[in-house]
């Protein structure tokens, strides 16, 4: 690995283009790109508009390990006030395929700490390693599968066993995957990572309700976000129910 590699942690911006913070193009097909940390060539669908590109390993190196981190040691029972804690911290990006993981690592750690389940530190860690592996930058955009709801699913597939062998256990997990495609694509327009996470994350908290009896201590109505003052793109404002409200 490269210098320049060895350094990203360090030099990487966390909005819009990380070496430059310029605007990202998407493109509708793929193009071969090198990675300006690490000189990986590979076919990407992401670029800044002066030509650079960060690769998926170090446009999420450290993330894993941090989001990991904090989720086998608070003690917090608020799914929503775990990923605030999470998504606010300088080594997650503002937008990107990390927020998947938060979503699984935020509610599995709600409910360890509820106790209800007995939820252990080996399945948290299980089911962010599935999430990570078909969560990928970009196809949430590109294939209709945000990788959000791909997080929630991995938390109850871990909960419940699911395997394709099984009935039940895999049915529900569809249906909950399901459910929070179809909630959070009301918070599209255009798509915001953030709000995807606290959407599926109330989804998951009804669908704990619903299925385990699990009560989890949620308060989405205290978030005010303090990521549109930014004035990002991707900001629905007025449009998104964690926009701040005027007095």
């Amino acid at each position: 690995m490269s210098k320049e590699c060895c350094k990203c942690e360090e030099e990487k911006k966390l909005e819009n283009c990380m070496v430059c913070t310029a605007p990202l193009e998407y493109l509708e097909s793929a193009v071969t790109v090198v990675c300006n940390y690490c000189g990986k060539k590979e076919e990407g669908y992401v670029r800044c508009l002066k030509g650079h590109y960060v690769c998926d390993e170090c446009h999420g190196k450290g993330a894993f390990d941090l989001v990991t981190d904090i989720a086998l040691t608070t003690e917090e029972k608020d799914p929503l006030s775990i990923a605030e804690l999470l998504m606010a911290h300088p080594k997650i990006p503002f937008l990107g395929c990390e927020h998947a993981l938060i979503a699984t690592a935020s509610l599995l750690a709600a409910l360890k700490n509820d106790g209800t389940l007995a939820i252990s530190n080996e399945q948290i860690t299980e089911a962010m390693n599935r999430t990570q592996k078909q969560s990928m930058p970009p196809y949430c955009a590109l294939t209709g599968v945000c990788g959000v709801p791909i997080g929630i699913g991995a938390a109850f597939s871990v909960i419940l066993g699911a395997a394709c062998p099984k009935d039940r256990e895999s049915a529900i997990t569809m249906h909950i995957v399901a459910r929070t495609i179809d909630t959070i694509a009301n918070d599209v327009g255009p798509m915001c990572c953030k709000s995807f996470v606290r959407t599926a994350l109330v989804v998951g908290y009804n669908s704990a309700k619903e299925y385990f009896n699990v009560h989890l201590p949620i308060h989405r109505e205290k978030i005010s976000c303090f990521y549109s003052n930014k004035n990002h793109r991707n900001c629905r404002k007025n449009k998104c129910v964690y926009f701040p409200k005027t007095a």
